[in-house]
């Protein structure tokens, strides 16, 4: 079974447990405490020497980053669960295509603002207003081009659902509930979208915690 190190309500170990839901993957939640530091332990520097979370042990194969982890499950077990990387290669290069997309117009600015919206009211700290305000006027034109590519296609990558998709749920979810939904429900096509993939089943099994 794959041990997954990680906090159970983290973004990242959240999309890890995602895709061993959607593919039908057991794994046992090792839980590693970011409120006490646990990542920092040596223990668990040992395994990832940047001190954060998550990684797997798959019988003695260790890796972490979460897209790469991904990446390996789909491909370790491409005939059970859901195919979210394609193999033939004019579909895959549009799967690298979105996954792109999501990266660098999408990730790239709802990271940041998830920090000061989510993450600092958490710890007692203040937002930077003007800097959520600057991201999101950086972030609001790439979401009307995601709307312009889902008015032709059902996903971003085509008409089946990828790993592309899917690695905007994480901090999606967070930016959704922070007081942006005007941003994804204004927007027909990605409104369809958004609920699509908010509502798969692996995802609401691992929305709360992995």
């Amino acid at each position: 079974m794959v041990k997954l190190y990680g906090y159970p309500n983290s973004t990242c170990t959240r999309l890890v447990a995602l895709i061993c839901k959607e593919k039908n993957i057991p794994y046992e939640l090792i839980h590693i405490d970011l409120t006490k530091g646990e990542q920092k332990n040596p223990a668990f520097t040992a395994n990832q020497p940047f001190g954060q979370v998550p990684y797997i042990d798959d019988d003695g194969f260790i890796l972490y980053e979460s897209r790469a982890i991904a990446r390996y499950l789909i491909k370790k077990h491409p005939n059970q669960g859901a195919h979210l990387i394609p193999s033939d290669p004019k579909s895959e290069a549009l799967f690298e295509q979105a996954a792109s997309i999501e990266a660098f117009n999408f990730t790239t600015f709802v990271t940041p603002i998830v920090v000061e919206k989510v993450f600092k009211p958490r710890r007692g700290l203040k937002p930077n207003e003007e800097r959520v305000a600057e991201l999101l006027g950086l972030l609001l034109p790439k979401l009307d081009a995601y709307d312009l590519i889902l008015s032709k296609q059902k996903y971003l990558a085509g008409d089946s659902v990828t790993l592309a998709d899917l690695s905007h749920l994480p901090y999606g979810t967070a930016f959704y509930g922070a007081g942006f939904h005007e941003a994804f429900d204004s927007r027909p096509h990605l409104a369809r979208w958004w609920k699509d993939i908010s509502n798969r089943p692996a995802w609401l099994a691992v929305k709360d915690g992995a």
